[in-house]
């Protein structure tokens, strides 16, 4: 008769060898797979999110006053300098032109007489028949009459300033936005509200910030300054796919923001068809150095013990050893290691559950890991 407790330790036995892996039950080594390490050289990126902008804004604004006859552009279009955008009622400013010229064909009228009364009063004076005071007089009069026609010439001049300014221009090369007013409308002079708003969106800026600390580390070494300076940005738009062009670095603000302590840098990218708009949510995978001769790993075949420091499983001599590792920054789906492993190393990428640290080991293909 068997006892009860006995029994239980039999069940209880069937079922832990039941449980183990065939190759285990057999004393054979378990199979794993695994990977040979191969070095290389990862650029190291950090990826910052920044908002686009235009490279160039300029507001279409009055300088004279008047009534909006005419929109001249189509909204949403292209706009190139100068190009007429609206124009305004000119009437009273055609008449102020025409008697500002009036003025100017009196002041040189005047002017006229004056320098020939001022030569003849000098003449007389010198043939001892005329007075002193009649050739100075003379010369007062001229110098009076030629600064009437120059102030009567700069009266000209202002009036066919603002008549020209009637037509308002496009002040930059750009794409212009929705029209602020309507014919009809009247407005002012430096008024405080934009007609419409031109942006110049080829090339473009992308706004990121990144702390101070981290500028601050991988810019310690020339290396890490020439990278960032020259490595090609990659632009992620918000559906995660990668724009075609990528950019550089061309600024950064020459201060660190006290309540964040973060830096404002500036990216430049190229935007031919205006695929990127101002104001849209981008991230940047901005170079920051080089790491050399360095290994990838599939994210999978890196753990973490308990304090969190990463290791992997390699086969050495047939058997699992355990490697600490340092991870420098990842790359898609992978790890990039930059020490602790050297190149040729096995490391073991799936056949965990099946071995421990020092356990015998069979590198398989990988269709053959169950």
């Amino acid at each position: 008769m068997i006892l009860p407790s006995l029994r239980f330790g039999v069940v209880c036995a069937a079922l832990c060898l039941s449980a183990l892996p065939a190759a285990a039950q057999q004393g054979g080594p378990a199979p794993v797979t695994a990977l040979t390490a191969t070095a290389q050289d990862y650029p190291l990126t950090a990826r910052l999110p920044g908002r686009i902008k235009a490279s160039t804004v300029a507001e279409v604004r009055p300088q004279v006053s008047g009534i909006i006859r005419e929109r001249l552009f189509d909204e949403g279009a292209a706009v190139t300098q100068g190009q007429p955008l609206y124009k305004i009622e000119d009437d009273s400013y055609v008449a102020a032109v025409a008697a500002a010229k009036a003025a100017v064909a009196q002041a040189t009228a005047n002017h006229d007489l004056a320098v020939i009364e001022a030569k003849r009063a000098v003449e007389l004076f010198d043939a001892r028949t005329g007075s002193a005071q009649k050739r100075d007089s003379a010369i007062a009069a001229r110098q009076a009459a030629a600064a009437a026609l120059q102030a009567a010439e700069a009266q000209l001049n202002s009036a066919e300033i603002d008549l020209d300014r009637t037509t308002i221009r496009a002040p930059i090369t750009g794409v212009i936005g929705l029209s602020q007013t309507t014919t009809g409308a009247l407005v002012a002079a430096q008024q405080p509200t934009a007609l419409a708003t031109i942006r110049d969106l080829d090339p473009v800026y992308v706004d990121v910030t990144q702390s101070a600390t981290d500028i601050l580390r991988w810019t310690s070494t020339a290396e890490g300054r020439e990278t960032r300076a020259q490595g090609e940005a990659a632009l992620r738009l918000a559906d995660d796919s990668i724009y075609a062009h990528k950019g550089r670095l061309e600024a950064a603000e020459p201060q660190v923001e006290p309540t964040t302590g973060m830096v404002t840098l500036r990216m430049t990218y190229r935007n031919p068809d205006h695929i990127l708009l101002p104001g849209m949510y981008v991230e940047v995978d901005l170079p920051q150095a080089v790491a050399k001769n360095a290994v990838a790993l599939p994210q999978s075949a890196v753990m973490r013990d308990r304090q969190g420091n990463p290791f992997v499983w390699i086969v050495a001599d047939g058997k699992v050893a355990q490697r600490p590792v340092h991870i420098a920054t990842s790359s898609g789906n992978e790890w990039v290691v930059t020490d602790g492993i050297a190149p040729g190393d096995q490391v073991i990428t799936s056949g965990f559950q099946k071995t421990a640290v020092g356990a015998p080991v069979q590198i398989v293909p990988a269709e053959g890991a169950k």
